[in-house]
């Protein structure tokens, strides 16, 4: 890709000056309405209406079995998949989409693959069929052995042939292509074996008694949720899942703690189609917290919230320095609250940010990187946290609650590091902000703030003691309630287009989080966590020492520890969502940090907070790569400025270990202290990365700032106090020198007298 291109300002030749008279008014209109992706079909006719139903009976099924009548664990959670799949595979193509030139569905080359993968794929569907008919019919238990043997290698063979099919020949944009109806189908078949030999399944799977046929159908299972991640998040997720896919299988010939006994196909691939892996605590997460959610978002939308978010957001910032940075900052924040993804947040929120930031001085790069850094940071938000929470909350078994009251300090801090960044920015280069006319006034979106009411039911039912379930389900139907004091008045018509939205926004974290239990189930299987973790227990035990002087460093052992632990949680998370990045980052760091005597929730969290930030940190960054799509710029160099821009993430969790008071552990005076000496620390930060304090700063005032601002975040007395110090000396010598230039400029002036005639 051409750099330079990319880094030029593009202002198309209309643009307006955001400081001109005749300058349009921002408007703030459907900016939570996400485009189509890239591969996503947009049908129409009676396909269409067949999707739409599809996806309102997927959510209601959903909303129905959480909170009324209650199904068995697993059977849902191989329902909730296998739903996924039919509506992913009937959304998307597996390539991207040429939308002038609409190929035709069917040609002369197809006829012969889909006549086999059809007829294999169907008989497939047969046998099971009729499994389930001779058992509640016909009241027998087991159907003849040739029906499942016969299924199992129709249903492979068939699925096999569908996905090369669904890879060469081309999809028409408006309909569903044959490929995508059998790979549907395939997944139906899946499940309802499995559902219907679930009691064997839980006791064989993953033993040496299991049989062909279970292995088989794992093994189609996990080739549909693989091509269904790789259509809906990229070969990222896909490629660090084949690599444990071939650790699991390779570990008899790895050295060191890689090491382990290996393991046959038939026993590892239905090992993973356990609550072990695919089904286990990320499905748990998805068939539950993420879909409710989810949900509640598309609901946010449909009543047009999700608007009113953004355009609070340019009322209260718009006319600061940098308006839009600051705007970008706000909404973001606002809106990543209810949205699962960073690059999701940058979609809705960037569209319109980004080119207000152009307009206003930054440059393309540094508006795609803040809009970038705001939006991941919407990701460590309360309440909802891109649903890394409920995960967290699964996994450790820590409330809700509690998770949600610890992140608030944190997210402030993350938030603020931004905001100041933005602002030193903008002092620098001497930005303005939007001209108020241009804006929504403020006091007509403090009239309508009784639109933020389903947010606070939502804290409100949690705090009450109200489960996770139920608040999400109550704060859902207050947003429909609080729409009918709006001219966009939710009908039964705006709750279906509700619930259809809130599956298809569902479906990339349904494939994302079956397919990072495939690697949980990996690393549950092989033992490579607890091996990790006995690593970073050995490292953390050797302090180090510096030889010339013989002076060992007391606890450094301990803090090389945790930033090897911040390097493999970044790595496990490059290109991937938050909630799968957290998931795997989990499983293999977290026990490790615990091992090393850290509290779980400390633990945690300093895993949680790498793996959200994964997706601004370069070569990998998926927040920032989106930001650069919308900016025009290269997207690269975006991720770098997006990592300068959010730099003060990087620090926070180590201020976690050493400063507990910031997730809320320790009294109230302990918490107040802290909360300032970080924020002055943050601030502290930011103006040496800017290199703005009080005007320009050379290069080594600016180490002597950073060593001021490390100082002050490390949280203890004596640190602060060399921070205060050191921050108040720069402040005094800043000053001095900007006292000196000033007189300079002046007397130069004086002594220039007047110009001549």
């Amino acid at each position: 890709m051409n750099s330079q291109r990319h880094d030029n300002q593009n202002t198309a030749p209309d643009d307006k000056d955001p400081q001109a008279p005749d300058a349009p008014k921002v408007a703030v209109e459907d900016v939570t309405e996400i485009p189509l992706g890239h591969n996503e079909r947009d049908v129409a006719g009676w396909q269409r209406w067949l999707l739409y139903s599809i996806c309102v009976l997927y959510t209601a099924f959903h909303l129905y079995s959480l909170n009324v009548a209650p199904i068995e664990t697993w059977a849902f959670r191989i329902s909730h998949v296998a739903g996924g799949l039919v509506i992913g595979f009937l959304l998307t193509t597996a390539a991207t989409l040429n939308r002038t030139a609409n190929p035709r569905a069917l040609t002369t080359p197809q006829l012969v693959p889909l006549l086999a993968s059809a007829s294999a794929i169907g008989y497939a569907a047969f046998c099971i069929g009729l499994a389930w008919y001779l058992r509640e019919v016909g009241g027998q238990p087991n159907p003849p052995d040739w029906v499942f043997e016969h299924m199992r290698y129709a249903l492979i063979g068939g699925t096999g042939i569908a996905l090369l099919s669904s890879w060469i020949f081309r999809s028409p944009a408006n309909r569903v292509h044959w490929p995508d109806w059998l790979l549907s189908l395939a997944a139906i078949v899946v499940a309802a074996f499995i559902i219907f030999a679930l009691a064997r399944w839980r006791m064989a799977a993953g033993t040496s008694f299991v049989g062909t046929t279970e292995f088989l159908v794992s093994l189609t299972g996990i080739l549909l949720i693989l091509e269904m991640t790789r259509r809906v998040a990229g070969l990222a997720l896909v490629i660090i899942t084949g690599v444990f896919l071939f650790y699991a299988f390779a570990g008899p010939w790895l050295p060191g703690i890689l090491e382990h006994r290996g393991y046959s196909f038939p026993r590892f691939f239905t090992y993973v189609y356990t609550d072990n892996g695919i089904l286990g605590p990320t499905t748990a997460v998805s068939s539950t917290y993420i879909i409710l959610f989810i949900t509640f978002a598309a609901f946010l939308q449909a009543s047009k919230v999700g608007d009113y978010f953004v355009n609070f957001a340019f009322a209260a910032a718009g006319r600061a320095r940098g308006g839009p940075a600051k705007v970008s900052i706000f909404a973001s924040g606002l809106m990543g609250m209810i949205n699962g993804t960073s690059a999701g947040n940058v979609v809705a929120t960037g569209s319109l940010t980004i080119p207000l930031m152009k307009k206003v001085g930054y440059h393309p790069r540094s508006a795609g990187a803040i809009e970038a850094a705001a939006s991941t940071g919407g990701q460590i938000m309360p309440p909802i946290m891109g649903a890394g929470a409920f995960i967290m909350a699964e996994i450790t078994g820590i409330p809700y609650t509690e998770l949600a009251i610890a992140a608030i300090i944190p997210a402030v801090l993350y938030f603020l590091s931004v905001y100041f960044m933005v602002d030193l920015e903008a002092r620098k280069m001497g930005m303005t902000g939007l001209r108020g006319d241009q804006l929504p006034q403020l006091g007509d979106m403090l009239r309508k703030v009784y639109l933020f009411i389903p947010i606070i039911v939502l804290i409100g039912a949690l705090f009450m003691g109200y489960s996770v379930i139920r608040a999400g389900t109550v704060a859902m139907i207050s947003a429909a309630v609080v729409s009918w004091l709006t001219p966009h008045w939710m009908g039964p018509r705006a709750i279906l287009r509700a619930l259809e939205l809130g599956a298809k926004m569902a479906i990339p974290l349904v494939a994302v989080c079956a397919c990072a239990g495939i690697i949980v189930g990996v690393i549950s299987l092989t033992g490579v966590g607890a091996r990790f973790a006995s690593m970073l227990l050995g490292i953390a035990q050797v302090d180090v020492t510096i030889p010339i002087i013989n002076w060992t460093i007391e606890g450094s052992g301990q803090l090389l520890a945790m930033f090897f632990a911040m390097c493999i949680s970044i790595l496990l998370g490059m290109g991937m969502p938050t909630t799968a990045a957290y998931a795997v980052a989990a499983s293999v760091v977290a026990p490790g940090l615990q091992r090393l005597g850290i509290d779980p929730l400390v633990a945690h969290f300093f895993v949680f907070y790498f793996a959200v930030i994964s997706a601004i940190t370069p070569p990998v960054a998926l927040a920032a790569y989106a930001a650069s799509a919308i900016a025009n710029t290269d997207p690269l160099r975006t991720s770098v400025t997006s990592f300068k821009v959010g730099l003060a993430a990087f620090i926070v969790p180590f201020m976690f270990f050493y400063s507990p008071a910031l997730l809320g552990e320790g009294t109230w005076g302990e918490i107040a202290r802290v909360v300032v000496t970080a924020s002055i620390g943050i601030y502290l930060l930011t103006a040496s990365v800017q290199g703005w304090f009080f005007g320009h700063m050379v290069w080594f005032l600016r180490i002597g700032l950073l060593i001021g601002a490390l100082s002050m975040i490390a949280g203890g007395w004596m640190t602060d106090l060399l921070g205060i110090t050191i921050g108040g000396v720069l402040v005094a010598l800043q000053l001095l020198f900007k006292k000196q230039t000033g007189e300079l400029a002046a007397s130069a002036d004086k002594g220039a007298g007047p110009p001549r005639q």
